[in-house]
């Protein structure tokens, strides 16, 4: 099969021929036709990751994936053969993942069943940022008419907060740059948009006592805390802690998502609906994944989505099969 590996640390990621995984107790096989590009992988990528995870290479980049169950382990009894699915894929290792042609993922955690009036597409770029921003919007738990600020906004992350405060009735206060970030973030519905260069001033204006809560997704971490009145809630997804934290009574949460079977039935549900929009921006191939990456370093809007066809020769036989 086809994968977006690296064979040792510090290496590029490259289109690679794998052996097909097989399934092992507990877990399904899944032939992935759509993925997408997280801060995740390019942590893994950077080696940013050696010492948290065991790495067995090479190890396959790709956390989020959608397609369709092609076999079943031993113990699997909620999943058949030919069931749509999605989700993230949740192995206790570094190794396989979801930019390749087929991973191997355990059946009880990490995937779902795509609802009929879901796109696949959209659900392989759901479920790792869809579900970081349930935790984080569950630990912030803003108020209907209160502000809340999003740091980082215009990412998969952001893009999926914004619209999960928004429904809560929060005022989202969102950082973004002029022009193409500040029409993506109001289009998912922030009601303010403040360039980061000059966010502490415009809080300022917006709230003079400081907001009640705040998501960090980018940006100086100690700065936008310091706009979180004394008593309010602070969330980051990149392990910042504020030092005053306990000084200023502040209730932090380090945020890492939770993709359960129950949050991303709950992410299928509102986005089959239309109640949540997956941000897709991008679009590319398997072989063209390396440029996702180079872009998704380089800064874009919202999520970054990879399409795994058939190779040439399988669409030809499946062609003449017919």
């Amino acid at each position: 099969m086809r994968a977006i590996a690296f064979s040792e640390f510090g290496s590029p990621a490259a289109l690679t021929e794998l052996p097909v995984p097989t399934p092992g107790p507990g877990e399904v096989l899944v032939r992935v036709r759509h993925t997408s590009i997280n801060g995740f992988d390019l942590g893994v990528l950077g080696g940013y990751m050696r010492g948290v995870f065991e790495h067995e290479f090479p190890v396959v980049l790709g956390k989020d994936f959608a397609g369709t169950v092609t076999a079943v382990g031993a113990e699997v009894t909620d999943l058949t053969v030919g069931d749509a699915v999605f989700g993230v894929v949740m192995r206790p290792t570094l190794s396989q993942g979801g930019l390749a042609e087929y991973v191997a993922v355990p059946a009880g955690y990490g995937i779902t069943t795509i609802p009929a009036d879901l796109d696949a597409a959209a659900a392989g770029a759901l479920g790792l940022a869809g579900s970081a921003a349930l935790t984080a919007l569950d630990a912030l738990a803003p108020k209907p008419g209160a502000p809340l600020l999003i740091s980082g906004a215009t990412g998969g992350v952001g893009g999926y907060a914004i619209q999960l405060a928004t429904a809560l009735g929060a005022v989202v206060i969102a950082t973004a740059g002029p022009g193409e970030e500040t029409e993506f973030v109001q289009e998912l519905g922030a009601q303010h948009v403040v360039d980061p260069a000059d966010l502490v001033h415009r809080l300022r204006e917006l709230a003079p006592d400081g907001v009640p809560a705040a998501l960090h997704l980018a940006g100086d971490g100690a700065t936008v805390a310091g706009l979180v009145m004394r008593g309010g809630r602070f969330a980051s997804t990149v392990h910042f802690v504020p030092a005053d934290a306990a000084e200023r009574d502040l209730a932090t949460t380090d945020v890492m998502a939770d993709p359960s079977r129950a949050n991303l039935n709950r992410l299928a549900a509102d986005a089959a609906v239309g109640k949540l929009r997956v941000p897709i921006t991008k679009r590319y191939e398997l072989a063209d994944a390396p440029t996702a990456i180079a872009d998704f370093i380089g800064g874009t809007l919202g999520k970054l989505a990879v399409t795994i066809a058939a190779p040439p020769d399988q669409r030809s036989r499946s062609h003449f099969s017919i």
